[in-house]
């Protein structure tokens, strides 16, 4: 299989990048001049300089592929146009890269769980249900795939939606590891809310799967297992693997919202980037984040495999062995 992935330098790109190589596939990466590969260091790769807002880039790496495996976007941004022009509009030139190109790659956008929003306690989100994200990476995330399966009559095109994804390389969870190892334990108050975690290798088994199934096109999948956790549990789980008894400090959402509040301020005075802001405070608000995985075990026969607390144990190692802690 002739493959081309954007985003392949990012934490999920590496490991699809690592899978498709192991399995003898050819793999070729778009990439900006100033991408940062070091993640790719010895995987069978060619890289193709460009990006996914550059249509002449698109234009010069499509030509050829059987599947474009589209993860890049941005996560971070100042205004709600960035986010569009980058996750949404980005998405829009893919999609019309493939069809000047023949019309016959099949497309895997990955898109998000983000983009449906939080859910309520013991009703977890269905492919079903319409979008109602929360923030604008949510938005664009909702917007990108809505222009994906509008070219479902022209391109063979499909969508996997991950929840918040674990594994060794990850940033998302960083800071709740680099708390406990700080002796921190956060209890926020009004809990518990449950939260729907994925490991990045049976993300990476289901893009194989929408890669090559014809039931998978023109379709969106869930990727979630049976057992949703909490973010308590997440580092009790973190603690015990790098052998620390940390303190509860416990917060109720008000101070929570303040303390994000303050740390936007000095982010905005100084520049500097801290862990905690106004939406990671709202993430950690909401009463759930939970998706069923149902669709996908229906109809592709697939079901996540790996068991999150070794997940978890796996990306403490990580990142304690890496420097990171």
């Amino acid at each position: 299989m002739n493959t081309l992935l954007t985003g392949g330098n990012g934490f999920l790109g590496t490991w699809l990048a690592r899978a498709l190589a192991a399995r003898g596939d050819t793999v070729a990466c778009l990439l900006r001049p100033s991408s940062d590969a070091s993640g790719l260091a010895g995987i069978s790769y060619s890289r193709v300089e460009g990006d996914v807002t550059d249509t002449a880039s698109l234009e010069r790496a499509v030509p050829g592929r059987d599947v474009v495996f589209h993860l890049a976007g941005i996560r971070r941004a100042a205004t709600r146009d960035e986010f569009m022009r980058v996750n949404a509009e980005g998405t829009r030139n893919v999609c019309e890269a493939l069809l000047r190109a023949g019309g016959k790659a099949r497309l895997v956008l990955c898109g998000s769980l983000a983009a449906s929003g939080p859910s309520s306690a013991g009703h977890p989100h269905v492919e079903e249900d319409p979008f109602h994200p929360a923030e604008w990476y949510g938005e664009s995330k909702a917007e990108a795939e809505r222009i994906v399966l509008a070219y479902a009559d022209r391109l063979p095109v499909t969508v996997i939606r991950p929840p918040r994804i674990l594994g060794p390389g990850d940033h998302e969870n960083l800071t709740f590891f680099k708390l406990i190892k700080k002796g921190i334990r956060l209890e926020i108050g009004g809990g518990p809310r449950p939260l729907t975690l994925v490991d990045v290798e049976d993300v990476v088994d289901l893009l194989l799967v929408l890669a090559e199934r014809p039931e998978a096109l023109g379709q969106s999948f869930f990727c979630g297992g049976p057992q949703d956790f909490t973010m308590e549990q997440l580092q009790d789980i973190g603690a015990r693997e790098l052998g620390v008894h940390p303190r509860t400090v416990k917060l109720s959402p008000w101070m929570l919202k303040g303390l994000a509040a303050a740390a936007d301020m000095v982010t905005q005075a100084t520049g500097r980037k801290l862990p905690l802001n106004r939406k990671l405070a709202r993430q950690l608000l909401a009463p759930a984040w939970t998706c069923s995985g149902a669709k996908a075990e229906r109809l592709l026969g697939f079901r996540p495999k790996r068991d999150l607390e070794d997940s978890i144990r796996r990306s403490a190692r990580w990142y304690r062995e890496q420097g990171w802690l």
